[in-house]
């Protein structure tokens, strides 16, 4: 009997998730008008709904299955290049006259990772239900945040949800375009680090003390620099552990103290800026992003204060989030935004000139889209910089460390009558 309640609890559950629009993923094979064999994929909320949609397409169904999951599947995870991605989709629909609600549905329907398929669900069941695009959105802030939702709901109060969402979209792939320059410009110096070691790592532990075992048997002096290069691989053989130990416990205790302090995120943060190289990157990509967020709330017209809010949070950097709110603070005491950005003595002459001409002209939104774009081709031509340079920097290095040892290494065998005589 309890075999009896499971098969029919479990049938129950199915036809739940088929009425409910589960989406999946179905292979089929059939014959076209001609009747010549053919097969392919198709999504649909049940393996009906597929052969439907093939005989409409001219397809006579033979055999329609669920796809089969991979055994060994990575589990998908939506990343804020996936938003970027969506917004442009549904921006484009949306200027092109499609309803929310359907571009919605097919975005959700069309994407290829299940994550996203789940979180689009969501959002358009409430949309069905009546529910504001905003606020359907705003339960889900780890992906659409605070200044999207709210650019979104300015939006939708003046009836421009499709510009909003073409300016969220724009927004959106610029700072994942100048995330992706900053991800590039850090990545050359710990690949050049992290090679160096390696390296050297492999040659002290594996290959000095081939050449040791070699030497021993000279019974003569060795070079200074060849016993030198023996004593340090000797070190090394012995000691690996501990540095090891070390290094861990130094990441534990960073990653612990970058969670749980916000005055040690604080002051790596400002010690990231005095970065030769990389800090300039930096600061020209904090003030992109300031820019650009500003510019672009000014354009959906979110009020000047709020959008310094988004503006601070976007920067990246708490050196320029700190100055942010101190600008605030001070345009909340009637002076104008040009003037405070001048008491805190961080942003250049350049920018503060364009925002003191947007508010005289009243096209604040225009200058500093203007001064974003400005500072993310210097960071662009900044970061090509770093890696035209870095490639023959990590050559030099490279070269350095191992021609070294090989040099030490040979020394002995250079002077091999002087050591056997």
């Amino acid at each position: 009997m309890s075999t009896i309640f499971k098969t029919r609890d479990k049938s129950i559950e199915r036809h739940k998730k088929i009425t409910q629009g589960e989406v999946a993923d179905f292979v089929w094979k059939g014959r076209n008008r001609n009747g010549k064999m053919i097969n392919g994929e198709l999504r649909g909320k049940s393996a009906l709904e597929v052969k439907a949609m093939l005989r409409k397409q001219g397809v006579t169904p033979l055999k329609v299955v669920r796809k089969p999951k991979p055994t060994f599947q990575r589990k998908s995870k939506v990343t804020q290049a996936d938003i970027a991605v969506i917004t442009r989709q549904l921006a484009t629909m949306l200027l092109a006259g499609v309803p929310l609600v359907t571009a919605m549905e097919m975005v959700a329907k069309g994407h290829e990772k299940e994550a996203m398929r789940q979180l689009l669900g969501s959002v358009l069941e409430e949309l069905q239900s009546g529910t504001p695009v905003a606020q359907a959105l705003r339960p889900h802030r780890q992906y659409f945040d605070e200044l999207y939702c709210d650019l979104v709901a300015s939006g939708e109060q003046s009836g421009t949800l499709d510009t909003v969402f073409d300016r969220i979209a724009t927004y959106r792939e610029k700072a994942e375009a100048l995330k992706s320059k900053i991800k590039k410009a850090m990545f050359y110096p710990a690949a050049v680090v992290t090679v160096a070691i390696g390296v050297t790592l492999i040659l002290l532990l594996f290959v000095v003390p081939q050449f040791e075992a070699i030497f021993s048997s000279f019974g003569a002096d060795l070079p200074i620099f060849t016993q030198m290069v023996i004593n340090l691989s000797k070190f090394v053989q012995s000691s690996w552990y501990y540095f090891f130990a070390i290094v861990v416990v130094f990441v534990w205790l960073w990653v612990r103290a970058f969670r749980n302090s916000a005055k040690f995120r604080d002051k790596v943060d400002e010690y990231k800026l005095k970065l030769p190289v990389i800090g300039q990157i930096l600061h020209k990509a904090a003030m992109a992003k300031f820019a650009r967020t500003l510019a672009t709330t000014f354009a959906a017209g979110v009020p000047l204060t709020e959008g310094l809010d988004a503006s601070a949070g976007a920067s990246g950097n708490a050196v320029y989030r700190n100055a942010i709110f101190q600008i605030k603070e001070e345009v909340m005491s009637g002076l104008q935004m040009n003037v405070a950005m001048r008491t805190v003595n961080l942003f250049p002459d350049m920018l503060i000139q364009m925002v003191a001409i947007g508010e005289e002209s009243g096209s604040m939104d225009d200058m500093l889209n203007k001064v974003a774009n400005i500072y993310e081709m210097e960071v662009d031509d900044a970061v090509d910089g770093l890696s035209t340079l870095i490639e023959p920097m990590m050559m030099v290095v490279l070269g350095t460390l191992v021609g070294g040892l090989v040099i030490a290494m040979y020394l002995p065998i250079f002077q091999l009558g002087d050591v056997v005589g």
